[in-house]
């Protein structure tokens, strides 16, 4: 009989786990005593992360994404749909078209989605980098900015916690190159007592931020933009006037999540810190930006899991046990500005160090973006 697996999510924590199983379950998917499947809806594989440079004309949309059949193994099943409802006692997934997908373990790689319409105004005054198309706006905006006040506002939760940071530093030194630093104002407005919420990365970014006259506007919980005015609005009143304003909406997890009654109230899905099961559930596991984990939202997150999900997954289907634990790794580079870097990297037991930023941190981030497509295959 074949052993069903069937994984929701086409990004980097998708694709990663199925080709990651396709790769060491090779014989058992010839022999059809295992079927991967991969629900996506939709047709390519977008780096995300790339959406950072898009602003700043370092990266153009085309190098961000590959057709699906480009990026996944051809011992994949994938099925270009959305999946709307996740049967748990029955074990189907639901899909949008139709079809009803049975599953004997079920992967839910259903990923983050910024929620643009948490914050009013929003979508008229303002702008964002976390969708291709809002990068794009973002970059027609800054094509015709030479100056004034900049506002960067930071919702929680977001995916690439970091981004917010590494934007800022990059806008700074971009409008130093451009030679209007001098006429721009910046403002980074975090909800928490400091720019971060890990106090060994705000205690750094903090520092960074004085060097280069950024202020920092602290416990500013983000309600809504005036665009009419020009201000952003805090919870408590405080109002921020822009000339250019970046927001990071808060994300919430999938509509598939929400539709089954499995997450918490923003569809975070609650998971096993080490073994990455949906608690409650011993054949369905949870990957990337879609777990309720205390852990960055990040690429390289997923990539650890993936490879501690897939050799417990591959065991499972091997009739062994399948308890290696996951121990939280992350790792993450942060640009520091248009040719410098560093990075952290930490664990649950272990918190993140900044190390001193560097043209090499930065050389080892920008050839790490390019790896990207062989990273996802899971050949690294």
């Amino acid at each position: 009989m074949t052993k069903n697996v069937v994984i929701i999510g086409g990004g980097t924590a998708g694709c990663m786990i199925a080709n990651l199983l396709a790769r060491g379950l090779k014989t058992e998917i010839n022999q059809r005593t295992v079927q991967i499947t991969v629900v996506s809806d939709q047709e390519i594989h977008i780096y995300q992360p790339g959406f950072l440079y898009i602003p700043f004309h370092l990266k153009q949309p085309e190098e961000l994404i590959r057709p699906m059949d480009q990026v996944i193994n051809t011992h994949v099943h994938v099925i270009l749909d959305r999946a709307t409802q996740i049967d748990t006692h029955k074990q189907n997934v639901h899909l949008e078209k139709g079809e009803s997908l049975p599953y004997d373990y079920l992967i839910l790689a259903t990923g983050s989605h910024p929620k643009v319409e948490e914050i009013p105004g929003l979508q008229e005054g303002g702008h964002m980098f976390y969708t291709m198309e809002s990068a794009l706006r973002l970059r027609d905006a800054m094509d015709h900015f030479h100056g004034g006040k900049v506002v960067v506002a930071v919702g929680l939760p977001h995916k690439c916690p970091i981004a917010p940071l590494e934007f800022t530093m990059m806008l700074e030194d971009w409008a130093r190159q451009q030679g209007f630093r001098k006429q721009t104002e910046i403002t980074y407005a975090y909800p928490l007592a400091g720019p971060y919420g890990t106090a060994s990365v705000a205690e750094w970014a903090e520092k960074e931020f004085n060097n280069r006259n950024i202020h920092i506007e602290t416990f500013f919980m983000i309600d809504h933009v005036n665009p009419e005015e020009n201000v952003i609005v805090s919870v408590d009143g405080r109002k921020l006037s822009y000339d250019l304003l970046v927001v990071i909406p808060p994300h919430q997890g999938a509509n598939v999540v929400r539709e089954s009654k499995l997450g918490d109230k923003e569809a975070w899905l609650p998971t096993h810190r080490h073994h990455l099961r949906l608690d409650g559930q011993e054949n369905i596991f949870v990957i990337g930006d879609a777990t309720n984990l205390p852990i960055s939202k990040a690429g390289s997150t997923a990539h650890f899991e993936a490879e501690i999900l897939s050799h417990n997954l591959i065991n499972l289907l091997h009739g062994k046990k399948g308890e290696k634990p996951y121990n939280g790794k992350v790792f993450c580079f942060i640009e520091t500005g248009l040719n410098q870097a560093t990075y952290i990297s930490f664990d649950y037991e272990n918190p993140p160090k900044p190390v001193p930023p560097s043209k090499w941190v930065h050389f080892a981030k920008s050839g790490y973006n390019e790896m990207h497509w062989v990273n996802v295959k899971g050949i690294l």
